[in-house]
């Protein structure tokens, strides 16, 4: 498979950044999504409410497996909710780039965890991020 980026995390972020131009009334809010996307078109609500349905039951953690271009780090509200964004490490480092292309800083909200399926253990590598799979979590498939 080689060390490319996700093709699927640049669709999804178009789709979102096409909400934010696009729909009117818009379900959610990603003032970043145009940006990261160079102003290219992206994504749906319902994860995001489940996520805070879940928060007010007192989730700690949220976990996005195969996060993409995701942005909720930077729009989450959620105070004391701890982002897990798991991606393939050259996904990751491509999101990095082109947020420094954007001149978004890389937010300290988001710990980025590289996982390649082939190699890595996703139990692993979460915990050596900071996971505790004794508190309650969110996990959520990105790409929604």
């Amino acid at each position: 498979m080689g060390a490319q980026p996700s093709r699927t995390a640049w669709e999804v972020a178009v789709r979102r950044a096409a909400h934010q131009a696009q729909d009117e009334p818009r379900v959610f809010e990603d003032p970043l999504a145009l940006r990261i996307t160079g102003g290219q078109w992206v994504r749906s609500r319902y994860a995001e409410d489940e996520l805070a349905r879940s928060v007010a039951r007192r989730t700690r953690q949220y976990v996005v497996l195969g996060a993409g271009l995701d942005t909720f780090a930077y729009r989450n509200s959620h105070g004391g909710l701890r982002v897990f964004e798991i991606d393939h490490p050259a996904t990751q480092e491509w999101k990095k780039q082109l947020l420094g292309r954007a001149e978004i800083p890389v937010f300290e909200g988001a710990n980025f965890v590289p996982v390649d399926f082939e190699h890595d253990s996703l139990a692993d590598c979460l915990r050596d991020a900071g996971f505790k799979p004794e508190a309650t979590f969110f996990f959520m498939a990105g790409a929604i």
